[in-house]
């Protein structure tokens, strides 16, 4: 192997292969470790050092790195105590996740480090949101993110080199190419000679380097982040290496041909490192003794402090508590002035206001700019605030969804607009086990909205007509909002943006532009979790929420005999539950209205709730009126059969005759 020392001070280089020691003495004590059961997992990086040792002394100390599970050296480079880490990997407070998650699946902003999920692919993306926030920011800094070969077969993969590219983010995409995919070699993985030959497609500079040789990996890498700074671009490296162990220690190495293990066995980065700093002068046996045994007193200790450390005990309380960032809301009330509006233009006007009063909002989403996005919600913004806050981006939900947690992550605020409500199944993974979970896992806040214009009574069909709200009010972690008047649109969406939670904002395209109502001409705010009563009764309680609320109206209306109370729920997630049992507890009958189709919808769990709560004072079944469990259907007649609305009074005059 060749090393080419450069002008590198005899500090540089010793600091290497320092930091090359510190993360294999701790691997070769971990496995002893795993073998006497006192840590339950462990993927090893044994071979692959000098990649993220490299990576990580080219950065500077405040530019964010996302590395993935064999970057060991990422964390310990950085300098994070080592009895923290052995926290982590046990499972203990002191970790960095409070025992709720293992291994390196956490971030630190103490020390700008972003740990993976196990779905590998949204780091990327977060990664392009990071840097597009020092884009923003002005901030001559670089963002480095990991993946393996494996990896980029994913679609997260390929979406965030294409936003990278496009919107020419300072970032440096590490492919660790070590041959194998837990036991699917590269062979079986893609075919191409090359992973950095796609980068062509991307219209990227890319770079092969050798993976084992750490001054390469370092003089190359520190080159090119020098260069990024000034001049921002995405640049894509595969480093060539090998793992020498398992995918995960229960693995094994059995698929690796013995003598493919014996020929990178010889490259190894650090004895290779090792003899050539030796042959230079600048070590000597008594310096690696000496090394070795520091770092070997520096592990003991630490383990030490970990393991006399208690084990996590469980309180209920605080791990819900955990699972939303804190938010205080603050009522904001606007003046005396109102305007007569449809729904579509108070979503649109409180936009505006809060990227008036948010100068780190975002808006993204395809279409949004010029053309002012499907429905000119976001008409005329991008001449109020420029093309960098107001983003069209490539058809790639998942990559925008995953960009938007990297800005917030770096100190902004975002809003992703889904074309439709039903696309965001193309970009589920990030919101569900990204967004979602991140403040629980790690503390780290997901200030991001995403609005969703749903519903079906248009005509469009299976893919653009569906009410998709109970596919997120099942997820811990995730607002759900659905107003129905325009009046508490404009107010939950500023609320929304306040929020430093994920909120998923659900928009009726059928009440857009036939909903009208008198709404303040100011900023203000409305609080979630607090429904409305739109109507007053003894007979029985009617919930709904979107266009069922108007549905609802409009069948009171034509039958004035009914005497009921009438809420609209608002928000889906926090749920006004107390609403709900004291309007129950006076009328002793309760129906919900629901325009998703019936079978694991939010009328299941508000009946469930009821039914465990209040069956004291019920005086009938409760009563849920849905859609078919059919798609949505294109053609009027069957859409109009599908839905639920021409049915519900047959349903309300069944309950209040029982």
């Amino acid at each position: 192997m060749q090393y080419d020392k450069r002008d590198l001070s005899e500090a540089v280089l010793l600091k290497l292969y320092k930091d090359l020691q510190r993360p294999r003495m701790i691997e070769e004590k971990m496995l002893i470790l795993l073998r006497q059961g006192k840590i339950s997992k462990w993927f090893s990086g044994i071979g692959q050092e000098a990649i993220s040792v490299g990576v990580t002394n080219a950065l500077n100390e405040e530019e964010y790195i996302l590395p993935m599970h064999r970057n060991l050296a990422v964390f310990t480079t950085r300098g994070i105590p080592l009895h923290r880490l052995f926290s982590q990997w046990q499972g203990k407070m002191n970790g960095f996740t409070k025992g709720r998650d293992r291994s390196f699946h956490f971030g630190t902003q103490d020390y700008k480090i972003i740990g993976m999920i196990s779905h590998l692919g949204p780091q990327l993306g977060v990664a392009d949101g990071i840097a597009l926030g020092d884009v923003l920011q002005n901030k001559k800094a670089v963002t480095a993110v990991f993946t393996g070969e494996g990896g980029t077969s994913e679609g997260d993969f390929h979406e965030a080199l294409n936003v990278a590219s496009v919107w020419s983010l300072p970032v440096i995409f590490c492919i660790e190419n070590n041959g194998y995919g837990l036991s699917t070699p590269t062979k079986e993985q893609y075919n191409c000679e090359n992973l950095a030959d796609r980068a062509l497609g991307y219209g990227m500079e890319s770079h092969i380097i050798d993976g084992n040789n750490i001054l390469e990996v370092y003089n190359k890498l520190k080159k090119i982040a020098e260069e990024l700074r000034e001049k921002p671009r995405p640049v894509l490296i595969e480093f060539k290496t090998f793992r020498m162990r398992g995918h995960e220690e229960a693995s094994g190495t059995k698929y690796v041909p013995e003598e493919l293990m014996a020929e990178w066995g010889k490259k190894d980065p650090i004895s290779n490192y090792e003899r050539f700093l030796l042959k230079e002068g600048i070590l000597t046996d008594e310096k690696i003794e000496a090394l070795r045994v520091e770092i070997e007193n520096e592990i003991n200790e630490n383990l030490k402090l970990a393991f006399e450390e208690e084990e996590v005990q469980s309180e209920p309380d605080q791990e819900l508590q955990d699972v939303y960032a804190s938010f205080e809301y603050e009522e904001s009330n606007p003046g005396s002035v109102v305007e007569h509006i449809r729904l579509v233009d108070a979503i649109s006007k409180g936009l505006k206001q809060s990227m008036e009063k948010h100068s780190n909002l975002v808006i993204m989403g395809q279409d949004v700019a010029d053309y002012g996005g499907v429905f000119k919600i976001t008409e005329g913004f991008m001449d109020a605030f420029g093309k960098e806050r107001v983003r069209n981006t490539p058809i790639c939900e998942s990559g925008i969804v995953s960009a938007a947690m990297g800005l917030c992550i770096n100190g902004m605020k975002a809003v992703v607009e889904m074309q439709f409500a039903d696309f965001v199944s193309s970009g589920f993974n990030p919101v569900v086990n990204y967004l979602a979970k991140s403040h629980y896992r790690w503390n780290e806040k997901a200030d991001v909205v995403i609005r969703m214009p749903c519903g079906g009574d248009v005509g469009a069909g299976p893919f653009h007509s569906q009410t998709n709200e109970a596919w997120f009010t099942k997820t811990p972690g995730l607002k759900v909002a659905y107003p129905a008047f325009p009046y508490d649109a404009k107010g939950l969406l500023a609320t929304a943006i306040n929020d430093p939670n994920p909120v998923l904002f659900f928009e009726h395209k059928a009440l857009y532009r036939s909903i009208y109502q008198n709404v303040p001409a100011d900023y203000y705010t409305l609080p979630f979790g607090k429904a409305a009563k739109l109507k007053e009764g003894n007979d029985i309680t009617i919930v709904s929420y979107g266009a069922g609320v108007h549905w609802a109206l409009g069948t009171l209306e034509k039958n004035l005999d009914i005497s009921a109370d009438l809420i609209d729920l608002r928000t889906l997630a926090p749920l006004d539950m107390a609403s709900i049992y004291t309007s129950v507890e006076k009328t002793g009958k309760l129906i919900i209205l629901q325009e998703d189709s019936m079978f694991g919808g939010i009328a299941s769990d508000i009946s469930a709730m009821v039914m465990e709560n209040k069956f004291q004072y019920l005086d009938g079944p409760v009563k849920r009126v849905a859609s078919m469990e059919t798609p949505i259907p294109f053609a009027k007649k069957l859409e109009d059969n599908y839905l639920p609305k021409n049915r519900f009074l047959i349903a309300l005059k069944e309950l209040l005759e029982y």
